[in-house]
């Protein structure tokens, strides 16, 4: 970056500074929030990451990160996206910006052939099994619930002390599907490598190709969950699963038709929906 400085525009000269003075906190700004504090816009921030020879700011963040060298807590994250004076407004529209970048950021970079395979994956599996701990336990149950309405086939393993029991017959005509973002379970990376010694196939959705979950993948999504909090976001995971869902669902519209019409008149045997 400082070999490039004498070719940087009066904005870019900002955002390089503030990046120089902030090296601690800096990475972990969204492009919103690294535009705002180096009183430029976005769309700046933007191009300067491609001035800089990265694939887009993601990529940048990404290596400022690294270049820490060490893995940050949840409380010095907070320590360093939180602001005294922010209002409620503010975050809204911050949150709800930075959410909309992760969707574009998501859509612009996963693989659709790669996407496509997960699907046939999908629907040739015998058994589909679930691994998400933690927060990502969120869109582990999302996707088990859709999944297993429609193919009765879906499992998603809740506590990790029982992993020994639901995986001990898992074959290679088996599907893993496991969730892992920063900071990555260790006992998600666990599950996968004693499922791959299985010959099982596996599908991990995670935030970028430096995951340790993405080695243990026989086919990988990439979500963008970046956001100025110590929180992930999870809405380009959560469409990528809603994509999923549907896609399947597409593939099988006849078996899923016959299935949803039968359980249209189970629900309203039990009376479940409100009228």
């Amino acid at each position: 970056m400082i070999s490039k400085q004498n070719q940087m525009s009066k904005s870019q000269l900002k955002i390089a500074n503030y990046l120089i003075d902030h090296q601690e906190t800096a990475p972990f700004l969204t492009a919103s929030k690294l535009a705002k504090n180096a009183e430029v816009g976005e769309a700046t921030v933007v191009r300067f990451a491609f001035f800089l020879e990265y694939k887009g700011y993601p990529d940048l963040q990404r290596h400022m990160q690294e270049a820490l060298q060490r893995k940050w807590t949840s409380a010095e994250v907070f320590a360093s996206t939180t602001e005294h004076g922010d209002e409620p407004v503010d975050t809204l529209r911050e949150v709800l910006a930075d959410d909309i970048n992760n969707l574009s950021t998501t859509l612009q970079q996963i693989d659709v052939k790669e996407f496509e395979a997960v699907i046939e994956d999908i629907i040739q599996a015998k058994r589909i099994y679930i691994i998400a701990y933690r927060s990502a336990m969120s869109v582990g149950l999302f996707l088990e619930f859709y999944l297993d309405l429609v193919l009765q086939n879906t499992e998603m393993i809740r506590s990790a002390d029982g992993v020994p029991e639901h995986l001990i017959d898992i074959q290679k005509d088996d599907l893993v599907i496991a969730f892992g973002f920063n900071r990555y379970t260790k006992r998600t990376v666990e599950v996968l490598k004693y499922v791959k010694q299985k010959d099982a196939k596996t599908v991990v959705i995670t935030d970028h190709m430096l995951s340790p979950l993405v080695p243990y993948g026989d086919r990988k999504l990439l979500a963008a969950t970046e956001i100025n909090s110590f929180i992930d976001s999870f809405s380009a995971p959560q469409s990528i699963v809603s994509a999923l869902i549907t896609a399947v669902t597409r593939s099988e519209h006849e078996k899923v038709e016959r299935r949803l019409e039968s359980l249209e008149e189970l629900w309203d045997a039990f009376d479940v929906f409100h009228k």
